[in-house]
């Protein structure tokens, strides 16, 4: 047993791969909106520029949850680690994968012999990169993996022009594109985009805990699920503007009215209930066996990556 659980702290510690980006969003407004609080829980919200980090800080037992994206859970299991998503927040990855200004890259096809950002090697952006650049018949080989972060990082990254192309979220899009730094190659904020890009729905970023923690911990589980389960409902029943209002006014990058208009356009890719979308798990495993070769051929059991059994449970608030 992992020394964090020792003792139940009653402190549950949450690491969040890049807290201020769109697709971590709900954990956030989860705890500005007080549900955690109204669930009897304390929770301290931790960040880290990338997933994979975020996945580190719970395997050493550092925090008892990761806002972190789904695929990990069977990355981990292919491992032999067993990790646990409780509720999901998006049913589409939110990625887009930004062209800098001056590149001559206009498909994933012409990746040949060019440098590629993600936010970190192992991270989601790095799987889904690969895939894509497979796809278009790009071996891993044939071009550069770069990790440049997210947020500030990334912009800096496409505006010294040390990366051809690169793949992040909202906000970080929607300043490039507003100060012509960058422009769209592949657009996965939306459902259509998503199944043109991956072949299918791509249920991306949610909350996942230990299954040790998870079986001696149900009721903070459950605790964290509903919270989660209330914080979809809202944001599926107030506007842009309003949600906007809620968060702090530092994740604005300077610009709320941007902060806005991005939020507005990526509202679709949240799930309405925090439920993993049926299919969602299936169409994952298919795309990280194309690219990895400890999951292709290995039996990978679905059902213990993910559980909609504590935000089915939710109350109606």
């Amino acid at each position: 047993m992992s020394p964090a659980w020792a003792g139940d702290s009653p402190t549950i510690s949450i690491m969040v791969g890049g807290i201020s980006k769109f697709i971590y969003l709900p954990v956030k407004l989860a705890d500005q909106l007080g549900y955690f609080k109204d669930e009897k829980l304390q929770v301290e919200l931790l960040s880290q520029p990338s997933g994979v980090d975020a996945e580190n800080e719970l395997l050493s037992g550092s925090v008892q949850a990761v806002a972190g994206a789904y695929d990990h859970t069977i990355d981990l299991q292919s491992k032999g680690k067993e990790v646990c998503s409780i509720a999901t927040f998006l049913q589409v990855p939110g990625e887009v994968e930004v062209v800098s200004k001056g590149s001559p890259m206009k498909s994933m096809a012409d990746a040949k012999g060019k440098t590629l950002g993600v936010t970190g090697l192992g991270s989601s952006t790095d799987f889904l990169t690969r895939y894509m650049a497979l796809k278009s018949g790009i071996a891993m080989q044939q071009y550069s993996t770069l990790p440049v972060g997210a947020d500030n990082s990334f912009i800096a990254a496409v505006q010294q022009r040390r990366i051809d192309a690169g793949m992040t979220t909202e906000p970080t899009v929607s300043r490039l594109l507003a100060k012509g730094d960058a422009s769209v190659m592949v657009d996965m904020r939306t459902v259509e985009g998503t199944q043109k890009a991956l072949g299918g729905i791509y249920p991306f970023t949610g909350l996942y805990v230990d299954a040790g923690w998870l079986a001696s911990h149900k009721q903070q589980a459950a605790g964290l699920a509903h919270a989660i389960a209330r914080t979809m409902a809202y944001i599926h029943s107030h506007s842009a503007d309003e949600i906007a209002d809620q968060m702090p006014k530092d994740y604005y990058g300077g610009d709320k009215a941007l902060y806005v208009q991005a939020l507005k356009s990526t509202l679709s890719m949240y799930t309405p209930d925090g439920k993993m979308p049926a299919g969602g798990p299936e169409n994952v495993l298919h795309v990280l066996a194309a690219i990895n070769p400890a999951i292709k051929g290995k039996h990978i059991d679905l059902s213990r990556t993910y559980t909609n059994a504590y935000v089915a449970a939710a109350p109606a608030h």
